[in-house]
């Protein structure tokens, strides 16, 4: 029950993202902007006008007038602030899904209701009645009822989600996935770093803004993110997109990997170049065209490097690293040297990334590169007949997940 009652909460966090991500996403003029936990929940600010949303999410619940009454009470204490001092005037909205009694408030508001079902409540067997508290007219209630909406009809978790990913979709003219794992995934992570600002003052921004935060290229690891599609789920949906292949095209690959040097263990690194020449090479005596990959390890000592690659070496995994001797410059068409059965090289090893690049610039087949970043992203190569995937990981034993 406890943990049922966990994922209920999760879910009631991530609509209320989704529709502050919808919410800005749906402004009109790019200068138009949204606050996040100010008044209310979600605070959108117009060229016109400013509502105080409140989202309620509940989906296993059944609607009653209890559920949104402290709602209502706070909305009305902010219009009373209106009423007698300099605060700028409002619009109220809340915005809620419940499993069922929405027929309940099937009925056009008016004072009396307000009252009764709204504004009267007991504490310690002492009835209440927040208006009179506030000391509001009828006049005053009638003015805040025409400046108050409220919607518990709002669509279900899933309904709302399938419409931000549509947004999305349309705005950046992209496809379900990169609407998802890219521009989803980032909005998330600006909006829970917006939520957590200590100053409420920073806790605003425009849709133009929005949209610029949104547009990046890489897949950052967003835990929150992470946590709605569950891990294995995200890799999977990685895996899918940029590493099933059936038939593994002849293609020039590099991977690029960061270390955690916290937490390295030569082992899985060892391991992980395994695995990674394993997927990604032919190099049987049929293959008509005999391949493998490039590997570039970021954050590794050059000493630890030398030892990974004597032991490799020990081992009889063959590697090449474009020098011919030692003491020999990096030589590209040494690097570049054609993997076969024959000559059994089943790794191509880059020390630096400017050797990386140099490679890259020289060859002239297809060329992808993955890289696979923990901090920020280490390694730019914008030119657009190279496909760049770029993938946030926690750890290297991702990396295993994912390919």
């Amino acid at each position: 029950m406890a943990d049922r009652s966990a994922v209920d909460t999760i879910r009631g966090y991530f609509y209320q993202f989704d529709l502050t991500i919808l919410s800005i996403l749906k402004l009109t003029s790019l200068d138009e902007s949204v606050e996040i936990e100010c008044i209310e929940d979600i605070d959108i600010r117009t060229a016109t006008d400013v509502t105080a949303t409140q989202c309620k999410y509940y989906a296993k619940t059944e609607y009653n007038h209890s559920v949104i009454k402290d709602a209502i009470k706070h909305m009305l204490s902010h219009f009373k602030e209106t009423l007698v001092g300099t605060k700028q005037k409002m619009l109220y909205s809340i915005y809620g899904h419940y499993a069922y009694g929405q027929e309940k408030l099937d009925i056009e508001i008016d004072i009396d209701f307000l009252k009764k079902h709204f504004l009267t409540y007991t504490k310690e067997k002492v009835t209440y009645h927040h208006h009179q508290d506030l000391q509001l007219t009828d006049a005053d209630l009638e003015e805040f009822l025409k400046r108050l909406t409220i919607n518990i009809r709002a669509v279900d978790f899933d309904t709302q989600f399938r419409e931000v990913i549509d947004v999305l979709k349309s705005i950046f003219n992209i496809k379900s996935f990169s609407a998802e794992y890219f521009y989803y995934n980032n909005s998330l992570a600006v909006i829970r770093e917006l939520s957590i600002e200590a100053n409420q003052a920073n806790r605003s921004i425009t849709k133009g803004d929005f949209l610029k935060k949104i547009n990046t290229s890489s897949i950052l690891f967003n835990e929150w993110f992470v946590e709605k599609k569950g891990k294995k789920t995200h890799f999977s949906a990685l895996r899918n997109e940029y590493f099933s292949e059936v038939n593994i095209s002849p293609f020039e690959r590099f991977f690029l990997v960061e270390l955690n040097a916290a937490s390295y263990v030569r082992y899985e690194l060892k391991n992980l170049l395994f695995e990674i020449s394993r997927k990604w090479s032919k190099l049987s005596k049929r293959e008509p065209s005999p391949f493998c990959p490039y590997i570039y390890v970021q954050g590794v000592p050059d000493s630890e490097l030398l030892a990974l690659k004597n032991e490799l070496s020990i081992e009889g995994f063959k590697i090449i690293d474009g020098h011919d001797f030692q003491g020999a410059e990096f030589n590209c068409q040494s690097i570049m040297l054609k993997a076969t059965h024959g000559n059994g090289i089943q790794l191509k090893v880059l020390n630096t990334l400017q050797n990386v690049i140099n490679t890259i610039d020289t060859i002239t087949k297809t060329r992808r590169i993955y890289q696979f970043h923990i901090g920020p992203s280490f390694f730019e190569y914008d030119k657009p007949a190279v496909q760049h995937v770029k993938i946030q990981i926690e750890q290297l034993s991702d990396i295993k997940s994912i390919i």
